[in-house]
């Protein structure tokens, strides 16, 4: 579904990527490992389009979307869930949720039941606001808003960043449910490597901007992996 191609990315004279290639597929998550600072998120940028890439190309069900904006790749089912969250604080969960509506057909515009099936916690605290959930809550709900679109490709960017542990499963186990469902292609940004491995169907391990490391998960040295993101 998705194909990064020979990507480079730049800011200004520094640059973050250096001709990065990758693929996506529906019912797989690919996994992006590495340490701090050697591209990743630039990786998720450039895919999401929410960073112009300096060269190389990105294909999405056939379409060369390289130039589109991050508002065009959304319409197109490409969802993201940034570092950091990102949710709204002030806004109450059930308006974070509705964030998403301005990319759907008026006749779409409601949350899907899945949503609440998937996070039921979510469904009780609707009136309050986004700020007053805890980490492990507003992560559920930024993965929560970003599914409202009914994405086709769901790329996440450090989810496990400062949740604790129980909350850390319940988003590994909704991983597990939405590859399994076998219509959405799943990237993940990880450093923590028993989550990330445990998930991953594909490994890719960056370092300086390049891809260093790739290839099946069954088919890797984990210990290999590990040393090659450990600080």
């Amino acid at each position: 579904m998705l194909r990064v191609e020979d990507v480079h990315l730049h800011y200004g004279a520094a640059i973050a990527l250096r001709g990065v290639s990758l693929e996506a597929c529906a019912g797989k998550v690919t996994c992006v490992l590495g340490r701090n600072g050697v591209g990743k998120t630039s990786l998720m940028r450039a895919i999401t389009g929410m960073h112009a890439v300096s060269s190389g190309k990105i294909m999405w069900e056939g379409e060369d979307i390289t130039n589109l904006s991050a508002y065009d790749r959304a319409r197109r089912g490409i969802a993201t869930v940034p570092q950091g969250r990102d949710i709204f604080p002030l806004l109450s969960v059930r308006e974070n949720l509705e964030t998403g509506f301005g990319l759907l057909k008026r006749r779409d515009r409601k949350i899907p039941d899945e949503v609440f099936e998937l996070f039921p916690v979510l469904e009780k605290m609707l009136d309050r606001r986004g700020g007053d959930l805890s980490g492990g809550q507003q992560q559920q709900l930024a993965i929560a808003r970003a599914l409202i679109i009914r994405p086709r490709l769901l790329v996440l960017d450090e989810p496990t960043e400062g949740i604790q542990p129980n909350i850390i499963k319940d988003i590994g186990s909704i991983i597990s449910m939405l590859r399994d469902r076998g219509d959405m292609a799943i990237v993940l940004v990880e450093q923590y490597f028993d989550f990330a491995f445990n998930l991953a169907d594909t490994v890719e391990v960056m370092d300086r901007g390049k891809i260093i490391l790739s290839g099946q998960v069954e088919e890797l040295d984990a210990e290999e992996v590990r040393a090659n993101i450990a600080i």
